[in-house]
């Protein structure tokens, strides 16, 4: 009798099944389960909920090889170029500061530090922008797609509380 794989059963990698590191030119590659693969995808299966679990490995291709249940449980360099795939993949930049928030026109205009610089953000409607995974975190999308997160809005400063304060 052949075992045979059902391609909907869920594989968790444990921190021996997985080695990843970097190919030429920076490609994120690494061996999986045994296999080499020059090239490897990164997806968290929970974006906005958990940043560093259940992270789906993938082929160049785009099928999945399993699952990592914790980055945090993988050993220092593969934990470490994972990390830096999903930075690239998942690029977020974390609002340090709100200048202001203002509703004019039927947008809502936001002026924001990031810790890679000032933004500015336009959405048309709070609800529809706004993601609250949890934790003081909230994750903001304007209107043309670009994110920013706050980690923890609660660590804000006083000024940028006080603004969120009138539209959490």
């Amino acid at each position: 009798m052949t075992s045979e794989v059902d391609k909907y059963d869920i594989r968790l990698f444990t921190p021996d099944d997985v080695y990843f590191s970097r190919g030429e030119g920076g490609v994120f590659q690494g061996i999986v389960a045994g296999v080499t693969y020059e090239e490897l995808e990164v997806y968290r299966a929970f974006p906005f909920l958990y940043t560093t679990q259940y992270i789906s490995i993938r082929n160049s291709k785009g099928e999945e090889l399993g699952i990592v249940p914790d980055i945090k449980e993988l050993y220092e360099e593969s934990a470490r170029e994972l990390e830096k795939e999903l930075q690239f993949r998942y690029f977020m930049p974390r609002v340090t500061r709100v200048d202001s928030v203002k509703f004019k026109s039927d947008l809502w205009m936001w002026e924001l530090q990031t810790h890679l610089g000032a933004t500015r953000m336009v959405m048309r409607n709070l609800h529809e922008h706004m993601q609250y995974p949890g934790g003081g975190r909230v994750i903001l999308t304007d209107m043309s797609g670009k994110r920013c997160e706050i980690t923890d809005w609660r660590e804000l400063d006083a000024h940028s509380r006080k603004l969120l304060e009138e539209v959490l």
